[in-house]
């Protein structure tokens, strides 16, 4: 079974909610505090995808008083592999991938490795056509 972690999860929670409190409010920034109360998150949870969003430049990040966090684009021009690569890590679906530097115990007799990157890569396609718009749908 493929499973993304709980911090993904988070992320397009935490996504969703900025995307529906800028278009509702015309809010420029958000605090993590506020956040978290709003999403029932715990608030470090919500820091620590926050500073992970940021430094992917999916959100920006504004320090002081008057700082907190936005989104860096409209919510249909953030896709979820730019999402689960900020919170997870590059994404690969077995460790003999290309660029990986990851590899089984089996690597050096094993028919398949490398085999599965036209699979990685269409998932990635796939991922990178599933933007955050499109998971807030049902949410609306």
């Amino acid at each position: 079974m493929i499973k993304l972690s709980k911090m993904t999860d988070y992320a397009v929670v935490i996504l969703a909610d900025m995307a529906e409190r800028q278009n509702a409010e015309k809010i420029e920034q958000t605090s993590a505090t506020v956040i978290a109360q709003s999403t029932k998150l715990p608030e470090p949870t919500v820091s620590k995808v926050l500073k992970l969003l940021a430094r992917q430049n999916i959100i920006n990040s504004t320090r002081g008083a008057a700082g907190g966090y936005s989104l860096n684009k409209a919510p249909d021009q953030i896709n979820m592999a730019h999402v689960i690569t900020a919170t997870d890590g590059p994404i690969a679906l077995t460790a003999c991938v290309d660029e990986s530097t990851e590899c089984c115990d089996r690597a050096q007799n094993c028919s398949i490795k490398g085999q599965w990157n036209p699979l990685n890569r269409a998932m990635i396609s796939a991922l990178e056509n599933v933007s955050l718009s499109e998971m807030m749908r049902g949410t609306r």
